[in-house]
This record gives C-alpha cells, sequence and structure tokens, in this order.
C-alpha cells in the first residue's frame, strides 16, 4: 500500500512539535506520548497489514484541549490523524510517520439525555454499546449496532457512517445523528444540528457524517435514542446454498416484509463459529437470522409471512426462538462471527454493497473468484440493506499471499459497483480503497469533493492520503501547503 513521503521539515522539528503539545496540554498525566514503543499501539487500526509509527500521540479530555492541539499543529504544519477506538477495517486511522494521532479515548463522558426529547449528547470518544446501556434502565437504546460495539467508539461511527445487524429497520449511523461539536483544522469550534435535527441551509451534518475524519473532527455529539420495542424474535433458517439463501433474502425485501435484521453467514463461517462459540447452528451452506419486533401478535404475523417465504426455497430448518436463551444462543454465532474466522488464520474484511436483488448472482460470482484465485473467502454480513463482508483467508507470513488479497479484494468490490453498489457500506475508503474510488465516481465528482475538503481543511492536514487516489490527493496536498 502506497503512502505520500512524509514531510521531513515536520520530522526535523518533532522534539519542539512535542514541547508545544505538553505546553498546550498541561496539568495531565499522559496525554503526550512521544515514545517510540508506547506510541506502536497508535501505528495501526484493526486493518493491522498496514502499519506506520506517528511523529505523537495526545490524548485529549476536552473539545477546548482538541482546539488547541489542532490550531498548534495547523500552525506548524503538522498533518493530524482523529482516531476513536482504532477499530477501522480499512486502515481510517492509521498515521503517516509526519503526523500526530488525535486519539479521543478519554473523551467518553454522557453529558446530558433528555429523554422526553428522546437525544443524548456524549463526547466522541463514548463507545457505541455504552450508549445504549446508558439510557437502558430508562426504557431506551440507540439503534446503529456495529460487530464491534462493545468497543468502536461514536466519532468513529461518524466518521465511517456505521450501520449494524438492526440498520435495516432503523437505518445507519446518518439516521440517528442529530448535531455535532465539531472542531477544524485551525481550531474554530463549530455546531452542527442539534437536538431537533432539522436546521435551516446547507446539511453539513449529513456532508460531515460519513466524511471520514478529512473534514474536522468531531468531540461531541447528539443522538437519537429510541424505546425499546414491546418485544423481538429472531428465527434461524439453513439452506443448501448461498445463493438460495440470497434469493430468500431479495424475496422478503420484495414482499415488503421489514424486519429489524436479516444477516447472512455461509459455510466456513458457520463452521469457524460453531468451533469458536458453540451456538448450536445447522449443518448447511448457508443460513439466515431474521429478527422481527413488536407486541406477540405483532411478531407472529410477520413470522408467519416469512415461513411462507422460506418455504419457496425449501429450507433444511427453519428454528424459531423460543425463548430468551435460545435468541441469544441464534446470536451468538453472528456476534462472535469476526473473532472466530480470526481462529482459520489472518483475513481481510471487505465492505462492499449492492442491491438486495443481485444477491444470488454476486453470491455465485465470489464464489466463483475464490476459487480462481485459490484464496478461501467467507461470507458475513448484513443481507437486508446488501451491505456485504466478505472474508479473504490468507497467510500474511507468506511473501506474496497480502498481494494476492489485495489483488482479490479489489475485483470484489469492482464486482459490487458493476452490480449497481458501492465501494463501502460503512467501513469507509480509508486507505484500503483509496485507489478504487476512481472505480466508482468520475474524476468531476472526486473533484466535487476534493472542493468540499478544500473548503473544510485548505491545507489538507486532516487525515492525509485517504478517501481519495493518491495521485489526485499529493499533488493538490502538496500545492495547498506550499501555497499557505
Amino acid at each position: 500500500m502506497q503512502m505520500p513521503a512524509p514531510d521531513q521539515s515536520v520530522i526535523a522539528r518533532r522534539g519542539a512539535i512535542v514541547a508545544r503539545l505538553r505546553a498546550v496540554l498541561a496539568g495531565g498525566a499522559g496525554k503526550v506520548i512521544d515514545d517510540p514503543v508506547e506510541a506502536r499501539a497508535y501505528e495501526c487500526d484493526a486493518l493491522s497489514a498496514y502499519r506506520c509509527p506517528p511523529l505523537a500521540v495526545v490524548l485529549p479530555t476536552t473539545t477546548g484541549e482538541v482546539a488547541a492541539v489542532l490550531k498548534l499543529c495547523h500552525d506548524e504544519g503538522v498533518p493530524v490523524v482523529p482516531r476513536g477506538a482504532g477499530t477501522s477495517l480499512a486502515g481510517g486511522s492509521m498515521p503517516t510517520a509526519d503526523a500526530v494521532v488525535l486519539g479521543l479515548a478519554r473523551m467518553n463522558q454522557v453529558l446530558d439525555v433528555d429523554y422526553g426529547d428522546r437525544v443524548i449528547r456524549v463526547q466522541a470518544g463514548r463507545t457505541n454499546l455504552s450508549v445504549s446501556e446508558a439510557v437502558s434502565e430508562a426504557g431506551f437504546f440507540y439503534a446503529p449496532d456495529p460487530s464491534s460495539q462493545l468497543a468502536c467508539a461514536i466519532g468513529g461511527n461518524i466518521g465511517m457512517n456505521s450501520g449494524g445487524a438492526h440498520c435495516l429497520k432503523y437505518g445507519v449511523t446518518t439516521n440517528n445523528l442529530l448535531g455535532v461539536t465539531m472542531v477544524l483544522m485551525d481550531g474554530t469550534v463549530v455546531e452542527l444540528g442539534g437536538p431537533m435535527g432539522e436546521t435551516p441551509g446547507l446539511d453539513l451534518l449529513g456532508v460531515v457524517c460519513g466524511a471520514e475524519g478529512q473534514l474536522g473532527v468531531v468531540t461531541e455529539a447528539t443522538l437519537r435514542i429510541l424505546p425499546k420495542p414491546a418485544g423481538a424474535r429472531p428465527v434461524l433458517v439453513g439452506f443448501d446454498s448461498s445463493e438460495t439463501a440470497g434469493e430468500c433474502v431479495a424475496a422478503i425485501i420484495r414482499a415488503g416484509v421489514l424486519p429489524v435484521a436479516i444477516e447472512f453467514m455461509d459455510r466456513p463461517c458457520i463452521r469457524a463459529t460453531e468451533k469458536f462459540a458453540r451456538p448450536g447452528y445447522p449443518d448447511c451452506e448457508a443460513l439466515l437470522i431474521i429478527e422481527v419486533e413488536g407486541t406477540d401478535a405483532e411478531i407472529d404475523e410477520q413470522l408467519a409471512l416469512i415461513r411462507d417465504i422460506a418455504a419457496r426455497f425449501d429450507p433444511v430448518e427453519f428454528r424459531e426462538s423460543k425463548s430468551e436463551d435460545e435468541s441469544r444462543r441464534i446470536w451468538l454465532g453472528r456476534k462472535s462471527a469476526f473473532g472466530a474466522m480470526g481462529q482459520m488464520g489472518d483475513y481481510m474484511c471487505l465492505d462492499g454493497t449492492i442491491p438486495v436483488s443481485a444477491l444470488p448472482q454476486v453470491l455465485k460470482r465470489i464464489g466463483e473468484m475464490s476459487a480462481e484465485s485459490g484464496l478461501p473467502v467467507a461470507n458475513v454480513f448484513h443481507a437486508g440493506d446488501g451491505n456485504m463482508h466478505p472474508l479473504i483467508i490468507f497467510d500474511a507470513n507468506r511473501p506474496g499471499d497480502l498481494e494476492r488479497v489485495e489483488a482479490l479484494g479489489a475485483d470484489i468490490l469492482r464486482l459490487c459497483v458493476e452490480a449497481g453498489g458501492c465501494l463501502t457500506g460503512e467501513h469507509g475508503v480509508g486507505v484500503e480503497k483509496r485507489d478504487l474510488m476512481i472505480d466508482q465516481f468520475a474524476p468531476a465528482d472526486l473533484e466535487a469533493q476534493m472542493r468540499v475538503k478544500d473548503v473544510f481543511d485548505p491545507r489538507w492536514l486532516l487525515n492525509a492520503a485517504k478517501v481519495f487516489p493518491l495521485d489526485s490527493s499529493a499533488s493538490r496536498r502538496e500545492t495547498r501547503r506550499n501555497a499557505a
């Protein structure tokens, strides 16, 4: 993975820059990390195949401290990489050698809760799951639920517009984000949106959500919370082929049924999760976990429709949960899938999105591509909205394997675009898909996106070398830095 050459003038001034960072973050132990050994923890995110030690790491606790750090780095011409929990699977928080990593993990407080208006305001470093935990006793929850929700941070969720298993019914982060406090690269603090969500003028909140830290650093977020449903019940449906499972998903969506979640797992993933978590899944080529919500009567009605639809595809098994423990076990394997797959070896997790109607053809073609490349591919993903997560299994210690994985991954993502989809659903572009952006966007489209960054970050110091193709962004970044 190619990265731009670091700014040697910044590296040469490292000692002075670190001293100034310590001065603006005075009064807090360990807020600046410059020891190379300690900084290694920040040299990559969950896309660990690519890594680079940063210039330094800062760990602020307030919006004011973030503003002070950004202003200092702006004045010194130092690139900054925002980092939440480091769970990005696309290299979204990987630093460059001349960059300061701005970690938000210590900004994890609940600032305000308004149950009447159904909103919660939190610092951006708070973990996804802990938002729901903070309002659970009052009967509320926060809907977006990425698989990494135990660890991933709200700021990162906003940067990547993350979704999760329940996004089919409740939407992704942008559908549940009402407002943010954001610090621009020059230290200016801005407020976008608000508790009511609707504000006049341009939808700048919509621009920021999914911008991958290119425009500013979100420090606080106002989120929509929802009353817990009266009840929920999952069913597990097994099939004798992945294509048939895909056809069933398309039929459910076409029928107008709206489950809260439809999750897909194929045989390699089923086997791995059985070995890892023993959820008791059937012996089949593919399975769906379909969950519906509502009163008992509403649940029964929805599941009857789903049972009738599934019956057209001769399922190997149709298992309806009869208890909370059985529901937990049905979801256990899916929630454990990514950890379980790690037992099979190294893997790269992709993130392409396709129309649901294209699932059968795309799944078949991915199987063919896997056989052609000689690299195993397992599939586990949010089938209801077509957000696919093929996992390519390889040996990181075998010379040439990483390059083969990159080539196959690029071909799979191009397949998603050709099928009428896009390069990412929730993981973001980062460095992983950066140079594939030309396969989805015309040069004029990319130019328009980069001009938005010009406005928010004129010197191109925020999250450098991400999102935009390197040959386009490198020259632009150099030109604008020199102009400054």
